[in-house]
């Protein structure tokens, strides 16, 4: 049974993609809980239509997430945190924090596009980390930060 997908769905596909699955997961699953419609030839048809339309749009959005991945590429910023006399942080730094601070230096980022690399979400320790940011489906980049003291 082929299925037009009408949002991402983890380990099957995302949003708008075309895909064969099984008839009994196509049609006691997918189609009633609305995340895919049945892939006739008219609704084949439409939706090459709207994939042709969105293309342009989604080359826009590509070109400016490249651009500002060429921007944040290289950029190091500084995270102020109450930290203890031994060099712990009290509480944590989590992402809203490191979005926080790319705020201040101009970049608009959500923080659930932030994820904060090497094992854990939360930094515990002053020190360097690194964080991934997705800016777009293919374009991600790493930028380095660094907890400070306040």
């Amino acid at each position: 049974m082929e299925v037009i997908l009408k949002q991402d769905v983890p380990h099957l596909g995302h949003k708008d993609d075309i895909v064969t699955v099984k008839n009994g997961y196509g049609a006691n699953y997918l189609i009633p809980q609305g995340y895919a419609m049945l892939a006739t030839a008219s609704a084949k048809k439409v939706h090459a239509e709207n994939m042709k339309q969105r293309a342009h749009k989604e080359a826009k959005i590509r070109d400016e997430a490249t651009a500002l991945a060429a921007k944040l590429e290289g950029i190091n910023v500084k995270v102020l945190t109450k930290v203890s006399s031994t060099g712990k942080v009290f509480g944590s730094v989590n992402n809203i924090q490191v979005a926080d601070a790319l705020a201040q230096k101009g970049f608009d980022i959500d923080r659930r596009n932030i994820t904060i690399l090497g094992g854990s979400d939360n930094v515990k320790e002053i020190g360097a980390y690194e964080a991934e940011i997705k800016l777009h489906r293919e374009i991600k980049v790493k930028i380095n930060f660094e907890v400070e003291g306040e």
